[in-house]
């Protein structure tokens, strides 16, 4: 390949690097700002910023705690659904906990999902005064899961249980399992640092009907999720009306204005927007 020719195909490299740099380095990204703000699509361009006297305060898109320095939920403000971005709603460490339903054994200072769900429903119950527990869940607030150890069939099914292991429920820190038998067998609590996972793994149901809604124990697949169900909303209304000190019927009201329905109808659940319905109760108590 002579030297011109090798010239030749570097120009046109260059100007090809260089057009491309203009169109989309440059033309598409000022072509999309443009398009940002036109009306209906500049806040959410910007941010969806809410301001209170002149003060940022947030971002409707995305949720914030509303707790104390210790972290315990502040009685007069709604609470968000769980959050597992970072420290909780940290943009810059948005994901989920990757746990799945099969998450039902907790690990040392690793609690599986299912007992996070447990806890995180007893904590509402407390907080709002209501029960919270629900089904696979233990009184004390962990996952009901026994280790069943013995002969199984050619399933995998233990056919005759010899010993029968609560695997979520160490001895150091219960004086009898959630279940006393289980098939005739004697139900043992764990002993720490050994490994039942010879067993059958078998959660158990039990009877309670769950009264705290699944938002309210579940984080989102964001973990910036800024919104909960209206039926969340509605369990936390007794609460918030008694630390205010205001009618319920008030809060609820407020809870209705806040409530938006399906995008284009059918999309999606009904919602209501944390931030901007706290934002309303602290306007009431202002206007009082």
């Amino acid at each position: 390949m002579s030297f011109t020719n090798i010239v030749r195909q570097h120009t046109a490299a260059l100007r090809a690097l260089l057009a491309l740099t203009v169109v989309l380095g440059l033309g598409y990204p000022v072509f999309i700002w443009l398009v940002a703000q036109l009306p209906g699509l500049q806040d959410k361009a910007d941010g969806s910023i809410i301001e209170v006297a002149g003060k940022s305060v947030g971002s409707s898109l995305i949720g914030q705690s509303f707790t104390d320095a210790d972290g315990n939920p502040l009685p007069q403000y709604f609470q968000p659904r769980p959050s597992a971005a970072g420290d909780g709603y940290d943009p810059m460490a948005t994901s989920a906990s990757n746990l799945g339903p099969e998450s039902v054994i907790d690990q040392p200072d690793k609690p599986s999902l299912l007992t996070q769900v447990c806890q995180r429903s007893r904590a509402v119950g407390d907080v709002d005064g209501i029960s919270g527990a629900r089904p696979f869940c233990t009184p004390a607030g962990v996952g009901a899961v026994l280790s069943v150890i013995g002969p199984r069939d050619s399933h995998g099914n233990v056919i005759t249980p010899t010993r029968v292991v609560s695997v979520n429920e160490p001895c150091a820190d219960t004086k009898a399992p959630f279940l006393y038998t289980y098939e005739g067998v004697r139900v043992e609590c764990a002993e720490p640092g050994e490994n039942y996972a010879v067993g059958q793994i078998v959660p158990v149901r039990g009877t309670a009907a769950p009264q705290v809604p699944a938002d309210a124990v579940t984080a989102s697949g964001s973990g910036l999720d800024p919104d909960i169900s209206p039926a969340y909303a509605d369990l936390q209304v007794n609460r918030i009306a008694s630390a205010r000190g205001v009618d319920p019927q008030r809060v609820r009201e407020l809870v209705a204005q806040h409530t938006e329905g399906r995008m284009l109808g059918f999309l999606g659940e009904p919602r209501v927007n944390v931030l901007e319905l706290n934002i309303a109760l602290d306007t009431l108590a202002a206007h009082g």
